[in-house]
């Protein structure tokens, strides 16, 4: 893979094929996880006190993420031997053993998905990329140096899409604590008079509820 520098990946765009060395040895992406969702996230620096948090903060949640068919998988520009020595700095310090592979980038991948701000040096962002099985950028979340990442919000983002794609619903507002419709999910709004009058016959027969034609929601089936 060349060091080309690249814009920020689109919604839908396909994860670019590189091979990538981490802590876990060699790895081919999005190839690795193919049939899985992952969470690539990158992090400005080794031994930094807000990715030292965030590390062991993904680390608690594993299972979580595991158990939504998704894998972690971080990186930043820093040799290989920096982020195993920061790991045992972590499970010595903080008795925390990261599971998930670090990738040790040399500028190349960063580059290649935007990673890199211009007025931060060589650092990376904390960029979150969630990839479906397909190898599909679903879901970005590209936050400032200065501010550390919601790993609950992450797992709400995937637990989210994963509802929406398997139910071919929306996903509203703090979901599924949503102030009006709690865990319920909505029903794609209508685009054809054929198609409000369908949803206006299903409210009618109880299939779902509506507050109007364009605003049905129902309880997400288990």
């Amino acid at each position: 893979m060349e060091n080309e520098k690249k814009g920020m990946p689109l919604l839908g765009d396909k994860f670019p094929e590189m091979t990538v060395q981490t802590t876990r040895g060699m790895m081919k992406l999005p190839d690795a996880y193919t049939g899985k969702w992952f969470v690539l996230f990158s992090h400005p620096a080794d031994f930094t006190p807000v990715c030292t948090t965030e590390f062991i903060a993904f680390q608690t949640r594993y299972d979580r993420f595991r158990a939504l068919n998704c894998e972690l998988i971080g990186l930043s520009v820093d040799q290989v031997f920096a982020h195993l020595k920061w790991e045992e700095w972590i499970k010595d310090n903080m008795n925390v053993e990261i599971e998930f592979p670090i990738i040790a980038d040399t500028g190349a991948v960063a580059n290649t998905l935007g990673l890199i701000h211009p007025g931060k040096g060589t650092n990376t962002v904390r960029a979150v990329f969630i990839v479906d099985p397909e190898g599909k950028f679903r879901i970005i979340f590209y936050y400032p140096q200065e501010l550390g990442r919601n790993m609950e919000e992450i797992l709400r983002a995937l637990e989210g899409m994963q509802v929406s794609d398997a139910n071919k619903v929306a996903i509203p507002a703090n979901w599924p604590i949503n102030e009006q419709l709690k865990d319920r999910v909505i029903v794609p709004p209508a685009t054809s008079v054929e198609l409000m009058k369908d949803r206006k016959a299903k409210a009618a027969a109880g299939e779902f509820e509506c507050f109007d034609w364009w605003l049905c929601h129902k309880e997400l089936k288990k």
